[in-house]
C-alpha cells in the first residue's frame, strides 16, 4: 500500500516533475513533509503569486508543472499565475491542502476561510480544465490519474485539493501509466481540410507560414521543419511562437505582430496571397494591438482542434495530423520567387561599441542581439522588453519565454526561477524594466539561496514606460530603488552593477560570461522615454482619444 500524498508525488515524479514550487501554511505541511522525502525537491518561493509564475515558467520547458499551497491565503494569491497558465496554454498542476473533513462536515468556522469550504473549488473550477477535491481513500488514485491525464491532454492548469487528514490515508495504486486521451481527429474533416489548404497554397505565388505557441505545447518543432523543409515557404512566429524552431534558419524572416514588426515582416505577411496560421493564439498583443491586417479570404488557420479556411470549419482535427497531411501533399517552391529576406541577416551587421557614448534603448537591443548565446533561455517581462525583444534573435538550441498574451507584469523573476531548476544546463538571460521588477523582487532572494546563475538586465528608465506611451500621469511614477545594490541586501554570493554608457556595458557583459556559478545582475540605465520604436507604434494604437 501507498499513501495518497506518496502516491501523487510517485505520479507526478513520473512525469517529468522533478520540482514543485511553494509556500508552507498548516493545512499542507503534512503534504510538504511527503514532497520533501519524495526524489522531487520542494522549492519554497517568498509568495504564493511567485510559487505560481516559477511553475508555470518550468512547465513550458518541462511539459508540467507544479505548485503547493496552504488552503484560501494560499490559493486565492495564487489565481492570477493560474489564469495566466490558462490562457497561454500551460499544463500547472495546483496542489492545495485542506482542513480535516470533520471540520468541513461540521461547518466550523476556521482561519484562512470564510465558511464556505467549496469556495476555492468554486474559484479554480473557472479557470482549470479539471478540480477535484479528495474526499475518500478508495477513489483517491483514479482522481489522481484522471486530472493529470486532464493536464497532459489540454495543456491547460488543474487542481487537486487534498484534506489533511487525507494525506497519510493508505490508496490503492494504479499499476498502468497515466492514459492519456488520443488527439481526436475525425478523418473525413481531416481530409477535406487538407484538400481546400492544399488547393489555395498551391495556387498562391507568395504563400508564408505563421507559426504560433501550440508548436511548443504539442512538441510539433519537427513537423514544422519538416513542411519548411518540403515547401521552401518562408516564415514568420507570433510572439508566444517565437523561437519554434531556431531563428538562425534561413526560411525564418521574423516576429510578426502587426504594427509592431519591422517594415518587411508586416509587409511580407499581410501581402502574402495564402497566409498558412498555424497553432497561433490570435490575441490583441499577438496581432500587435489588432493592428494586424490579415486578408481572411487568404487565411488558413488551424489550431489544436479545429481548422477554419475562409469561411469554413473543420473539427475535430489535430494540429499535428493536419501539418502530416500538408507535408505529404505540397509541392515545393524555389526561394528566388517566394521574397524570402532571412532574419539572421540582422545578426551579420558588426556591433562596434562607442565606450563613451550614452545607452540607448535601440542601441542596447542591438548589442543583445550579439550577446545571446546558444542553448539558453530569453524571459522577456511585460512591457517595453517584451516588445523590444521582438527582433532578438533565438540561437539553436535557444528559447524564449514570455507573457505575450496573458501580460501579466513581474513574471520574468519567478519565471526564471522556474526556468533555472527545469533546465539547469542552460543558463537563463532576463529582461525586466524596473516596474515590472518591483512587483516580485523578492524572488531574486531565492535564486540567490539555490545558487542559480542567471544574467537579469534590469531596465531603468524611470517607471512604467508602456503606461507612459499609452497614456501618462502620476500613476507610472515609482519610487526609485537602487536596484543594482538587492543582490547583496539579499545576503548571498552574487554580482551586480549598474551601466550607462557602451562601454560600461561592455565590461559588465564580460564580467557577467565569466560568473558561471552565481547571479549577474546588470542595471541599464535609459531615459524615461527612451523605448523600441515597437511600444511607439502600440502606444499610438492603443492612446485614449480622451488623453
Amino acid at each position: 500500500m501507498i499513501t495518497i500524498g506518496e502516491y501523487l508525488c510517485q505520479r507526478l515524479h513520473n512525469l517529468g516533475v522533478n520540482h514543485v514550487f511553494g509556500v508552507p501554511g498548516d493545512y499542507v505541511l503534512d503534504l510538504m513533509d511527503v514532497l520533501v522525502e519524495s526524489p522531487i525537491e520542494l522549492v519554497c518561493t517568498c509568495n504564493e503569486l511567485n510559487a505560481g509564475y516559477a511553475a508555470d515558467a518550468y512547465a513550458r520547458v518541462k511539459g508540467m508543472g507544479a505548485v503547493c499551497v496552504t488552503y484560501g491565503v494560499g490559493g486565492f494569491s495564487l489565481v492570477n499565475a493560474v489564469v495566466g497558465a490558462y490562457a497561454e496554454r500551460v499544463p500547472l498542476v495546483v496542489i492545495s491542502g485542506a482542513s480535516d473533513r470533520s471540520i468541513r462536515r461540521d461547518n466550523l468556522l476556521l482561519h484562512h476561510t470564510t465558511g464556505d469550504y467549496n469556495l476555492q473549488l468554486s474559484i479554480m473550477e473557472k479557470v482549470t480544465v479539471a478540480s477535484v477535491i479528495l474526499t475518500n481513500s478508495a477513489q483517491a488514485a483514479s482522481q489522481i490519474d484522471q486530472t493529470l491525464a486532464a493536464c497532459l491532454h489540454h495543456k491547460r492548469p488543474v487542481y487537486i485539493e487534498i484534506p489533511r487528514d487525507l494525506v497519510y490515508r493508505p490508496c490503492i495504486p494504479s499499476e498502468k501509466p497515466i492514459y492519456l486521451t488520443d488527439n481526436l481527429t475525425d478523418a473525413a474533416a481531416l481530409e477535406e481540410a487538407i484538400e481546400e489548404a492544399a488547393f489555395l497554397l498551391e495556387k498562391a505565388e507568395k504563400p508564408i507560414i505563421l507559426a504560433g505557441v501550440e508548436f511548443h505545447r504539442f512538441k510539433l518543432q519537427d513537423k514544422l521543419l519538416k513542411l519548411l523543409e518540403v515547401t521552401g515557404y518562408p516564415l514568420a512566429t507570433t510572439i508566444l511562437g517565437k523561437s519554434s524552431i531556431s531563428e538562425m534558419q534561413p526560411q525564418f524572416i521574423g516576429t510578426y505582430v502587426g504594427a509592431l514588426s519591422r517594415e518587411y515582416v508586416s509587409q511580407r505577411v499581410e501581402n502574402a496571397d495564402c497566409v498558412l496560421c498555424l497553432g497561433a493564439i490570435m490575441s490583441d498583443m499577438n496581432l500587435g494591438g489588432f493592428t494586424a491586417n490579415l486578408n481572411p479570404n487568404n487565411l488558413i488557420n488551424a489550431n489544436s482542434e479545429k481548422i477554419k479556411i475562409k469561411h469554413h470549419f473543420y473539427q475535430p482535427v489535430f494540429l499535428g495530423d493536419f501539418i502530416e497531411g500538408l507535408i505529404n501533399k505540397l509541392s515545393h517552391k524555389e526561394a528566388a520567387t517566394l521574397e524570402i529576406k532571412p532574419a539572421v541577416e540582422l545578426k551579420n551587421l558588426e556591433f562596434i561599441p562607442v565606450p563613451e557614448q550614452k545607452l540607448t534603448n535601440a542601441r542596447f537591443y542591438e548589442r543583445m542581439n550579439h550577446f545571446i548565446a546558444q542553448e539558453s533561455f530569453v524571459i522577456s517581462d511585460t512591457g517595453d522588453a517584451i516588445i523590444a525583444t521582438i527582433d532578438l534573435l533565438m540561437p539553436q538550441k535557444t528559447d524564449f519565454i514570455g507573457q505575450a498574451f496573458y501580460l501579466s507584469i513581474g513574471y520574468s523573476i519567478p519565471a526564471c526561477l522556474g526556468v533555472a531548476f527545469a533546465a539547469p544546463n542552460t543558463r537563463p538571460i532576463v529582461f525586466v524594466g524596473d516596474g515590472a521588477f518591483q512587483m516580485t523582487a523578492q524572488e531574486l532572494s531565492t535564486i540567490i539561496r539555490h545558487h542559480l546563475n542567471p544574467i537579469i538586465f534590469l531596465i531603468n528608465n524611470d517607471g512604467y514606460t508602456i503606461e507612459r506611451v499609452i497614456q501618462d500621469n502620476i500613476y507610472n511614477d515609482l519610487q526609485p530603488w537602487k536596484y543594482h545594490q538587492l543582490p547583496a541586501v539579499f545576503n548571498g554570493e552574487s554580482w551586480s552593477c549598474q551601466v550607462g554608457t557602451e562601454g560600461e556595458l561592455e565590461k559588465a557583459l564580460s564580467i557577467a560570461q565569466g560568473n558561471i556559478d552565481r547571479l549577474s545582475f546588470i542595471e541599464v540605465h535609459l531615459d524615461r522615454f527612451d523605448c523600441s520604436q515597437g511600444l511607439t507604434r502600440l502606444g499610438q494604437a492603443l492612446r485614449s482619444p480622451h488623453a
